[in-house]
């Protein structure tokens, strides 16, 4: 019982005491257990309860919804950039070590009001995932998705309990540009073929997200050398780790995405041609044997009449294999 007192009582001062009191009031800032409830249920819902719902469902398939969201989300994304800005790193923060400023000054306050607005916004992200179980599109459900979305609630919870501003807020400065990018892409590629075939960029989105996570590993370990501002260094630690962990799932993602699949889709490509070779290479043994047919004709010519016949057919159909897997 003691045992349980003590880490009660622990637990109340580490919220009451060490917490920012600006926040504490503010809508699921009393306590992080509801924010890691909701990001259990999402994955709950993504994973087990949304496929079966769908299982005897035709997919849905949201185009205008999806346009619409992503424009939101582009808009959303946009503001929170350019808060991060105007409040903080556009106006005085520094690259090299940023306290948090805990006043009420009307500066601090939106800098706070910012990144509650930065937490809220990974609850909206949940809806990627929710039209992906919608379309049945179950493969773009990853392991690494679902991670990424299902964490980040409960990470950006810690930053806005107790450093809401400061050096921490640069990973979201960094996280709200890239996905002004990504939600554009998305909102594109949701128009349809006619523009999907500008967004040969896809890519690099994976690339930019790598990026973004090394600049924040950089940003958050460099207290660990220097920490002149007296930066809590328990969130240097927090937020770099986050990073590393991102940077290998994404770094493995585009590995299995961009590499190991080009490669195997090259041997492939090879493989068929191989067995293209060998199918287009009999009308070459009737060339060599040159026996004559009943009408007078040789085998060739009766061969090479039926084999152009067959052979248009199967170029059209290997154009439209090929058209149809880019």
């Amino acid at each position: 019982m003691e045992l349980i007192t003590n880490v009660h009582q622990g637990w109340r001062y580490l919220m009451d005491e060490l917490s920012d009191p600006r926040t504490r009031d503010w809508p699921l800032m009393s306590s992080p257990f509801p924010t890691i409830g909701i990001s259990l249920c999402y994955a709950y819902f993504v994973k087990v309860l949304g496929p079966r719902l769908m299982e005897n469902r035709k997919p849905f398939e949201l185009r205008k919804v999806l346009i619409v969201y992503n424009f939101l989300q582009v808009l959303f994304s946009t503001w929170l950039f350019y808060e991060a800005c105007v409040s903080g790193w556009l106006a005085g923060y520094s690259l090299r070590c940023q306290p948090v400023d805990y006043s009420r000054s009307p500066m601090a306050m939106r800098m706070a009001s910012g990144c509650w607005w930065y937490y809220f916004s990974k609850f909206t992200e949940f809806f990627d995932t929710v039209f992906f179980v919608m379309r049945k599109r179950y493969d773009q459900v990853s392991t690494l998705h679902v991670i990424h979305h299902g964490i980040m609630p409960a990470s950006v919870w810690w930053g806005v309990k107790f450093t809401p501003g400061g050096h921490s807020s640069f990973f979201g400065l960094l996280n709200t540009f890239v996905h002004i990018i990504m939600y554009a892409y998305y909102m594109l590629a949701a128009m349809g073929p006619k523009v999907q075939k500008y967004l040969w960029w896809k890519k690099y989105l994976t690339v930019l997200q790598m990026i973004q996570f090394i600049l924040v590993m950089g940003h958050a370990f460099q207290l660990l050398i220097w920490n002149e501002c007296n930066y809590p260094i328990a969130f240097a630690y927090f937020i770099g780790a986050h990073a590393v962990m991102f940077y290998f799932l994404f770094s493995n993602f585009y590995k299995q995405a961009y590499t190991v699949r080009k490669q195997a889709k090259k041997e492939k490509a090879e493989q068929m041609a191989l067995t293209n070779g060998n199918l287009e290479s009999v009308p070459n043994k009737n060339i060599a044997n040159g026996h004559a047919a009943g009408n007078g004709k040789p085998d060739f010519y009766q061969t090479l009449d039926k084999t152009m016949e067959d052979s248009y057919s199967t170029t059209r159909h290997r154009a439209y294999v090929g058209f149809g897997s880019n």
